[in-house]
């Protein structure tokens, strides 16, 4: 894995193409300066190498080039007799000064390149950790993911997705924190991570949903803040894929029904009973209901969270998904994805209102 600190220098390493262009600027300069009229002075525009240099490169470069900027200077004086004279010497300090503030900007903006590269390591990193790849291909299914932060600069946030399997199924949950960004990460970890620990203790989606409600509900009430009190809640999509029969289990918490892909551009919209968000202390086994879809091999079922459907263009308009998504449905989770990433950020010109998340599951043959 290449680390920020590569990244960074990699990305402070100039062509040598690029180095030609400060050196040719101070060439142009002082042959312009000395073939001009004497009163023409054109020595002052020097400052513009060093200038142009803190562009593209470091404050080592920049310098260098700053003290061949005031040395040219010099060299202009030099070849007009006039180098001791007092409007030189002024232009050749003014033209250091001016060299060691840009030198100066170079350090702090490189400062703040690291800052910021150490920011997202550490993003990417807890990214890893929270939300685990998931893996291409899961029994029979095919898998892919997409997630997208609203929180600028940051990598996770309120949405959160998972998969486990047991025996002969392969379990899905996919939810949504209420709120976005940074604050609403220790739900959503505490989610997955209750998920993925009661996935293999629980054989039924009911008996796993009462279960993800506990969790929740303990972690409220130790952490939950006062002014936010019955407030915070998890919106949650559980699901139960089988190996061998070609149906979806389906459980919802107050979270969006996905989409059913079929070829031929089919998209469909099921009607599922809904029970409460997890976390407002209403969610019991024998209250869940299960519903069951028809999945067989070639269809795909997308998940999403309401930051996709709720994206907003500038003139106000909701995301049409299901209408844009019925253009690829016959193709791959991967590609579907793509298409779908890039024509929602071309929806929203590219910036995102809230977390964003989407899976697309496909039920390969047996």
């Amino acid at each position: 894995m290449i680390s920020w600190q590569q990244r960074l220098a990699w990305s402070r390493q100039p062509s040598r193409l690029l180095l030609l262009v400060p050196a040719v600027l101070i060439a142009v300069i002082v042959v312009a300066d000395i073939v001009a009229p004497a009163d023409i002075v054109l020595g002052p525009l020097l400052v513009i190498a060093p200038a142009v240099t803190a562009w593209f490169a470091g404050p080592a470069t920049t310098a260098g080039v700053g003290a061949a900027a005031v040395a040219a200077q010099g060299f202009i004086g030099w070849r007009s007799g006039i180098l001791l004279t007092r409007n030189v010497l002024v232009q050749m300090v003014a033209l250091g000064v001016l060299s060691l503030l840009i030198v100066t900007f170079c350090v702090l903006r490189d400062r703040r390149a690291r800052e910021l590269a150490q920011v997202r390591s550490v993003a990417e990193a807890a990214q890893r950790v929270l939300l685990w790849p998931l893996p291409g291909r899961l029994g029979t299914l095919q898998l892919a993911s997409v997630y997208l932060a609203a929180e600028e600069e940051a990598e996770i946030g309120g949405d959160l997705y998972a998969a486990a399997r047991s025996r002969d199924s392969t379990w899905l949950l996919i939810g949504d924190v209420r709120g976005k960004g940074l604050p609403a990460i220790g739900e959503a970890a505490l989610l997955l991570g209750a998920f993925r620990e009661a996935v293999h203790h629980h054989d039924a989606l009911p008996e796993l949903a009462a279960s993800l409600e506990q969790s929740v509900g303990r972690y409220l009430a130790d952490f939950e803040p006062t002014a936010e009190a019955g407030e915070r809640f998890v919106t949650a999509l559980l699901l139960e894929i089988p190996d061998v029969d070609s149906v979806a289990r389906v459980t919802t918490c107050g979270h969006l029904a996905p989409l059913l892909l079929r070829p031929g551009r089919s998209v469909t919209l099921p009607e599922l009973a809904p029970a409460p968000p997890l976390g407002v202390g209403l969610t019991e086994s024998g209250d869940v209901t299960v519903d069951i879809l028809s999945f067989a091999p070639g269809d795909t079922l997308l998940l999403y969270t309401d930051g996709v459907v709720e994206a907003r263009n500038r003139a106000g308009a909701f995301y049409p998904l299901a209408e844009r998504v019925a253009h690829w449905a016959g193709q791959p989770p991967d590609t579907l994805l793509h298409h779908i990433h890039r024509d929602l950020l071309t929806h929203t010109g590219g910036r995102l209102g809230d977390d964003a998340a989407l899976i697309a599951v496909h039920r390969r043959g047996t």
